[in-house]
């Protein structure tokens, strides 16, 4: 008999919260977007996953195509980080690696609101850079971390 994941239960109310305020801190100072989405469904390509994911959200469709989604697949701890078009143009393949093991670090000692936290604001760092806050700038995705079923 197959155990139910409950993924809306992998991380509590305050860390949700603590992840949701990490997305709205990094997204203050640039005009990027950036998602934290939790499945349960076990994929052998997370990235071919995420990416369908990563459309199914919306995030290809922001103004400036500055989206970047971290997708967790709760079982197995997969996970995938990806890029718009515009904010991949500007760091490329190496640069997501990076941040994913960044948050694998976290992950393998079982602290995975930290490390979901880490990445977010290592992606804050980047698309603040290359894509800084404007005045006009409005908040075009939803900042709260994302179920799938």
């Amino acid at each position: 008999m197959k155990q139910r994941v409950d993924i809306e239960g992998w991380l509590t109310a305050e860390e949700l919260g603590r992840v949701r305020d990490a997305v709205r801190a990094a997204e203050k100072r640039t005009s990027g977007e950036i998602r934290v989405h939790l499945d349960v469904a076990i994929m052998e390509d997370v990235l071919d996953h995420a990416a369908f994911v990563f459309d199914d959200l919306g995030m290809a469709r922001t103004k400036d195509r500055n989206g970047v989604l971290i997708y967790v697949s709760i079982p197995g701890r997969k996970v995938a980080v990806i890029g718009d078009v515009a904010i991949h143009a500007k760091l490329g393949d190496e640069y997501w690696h990076g941040v994913l093991d960044l948050i694998l670090e976290d992950f393998k000692q079982d602290r995975f609101c930290e490390g979901l936290c880490a990445g977010v604001e290592r992606l804050g760092e980047q698309l603040r850079e290359h894509f800084p806050h404007q005045r006009d700038d409005v908040n075009e995705l939803n900042d709260d971390v994302s179920f799938g079923i």
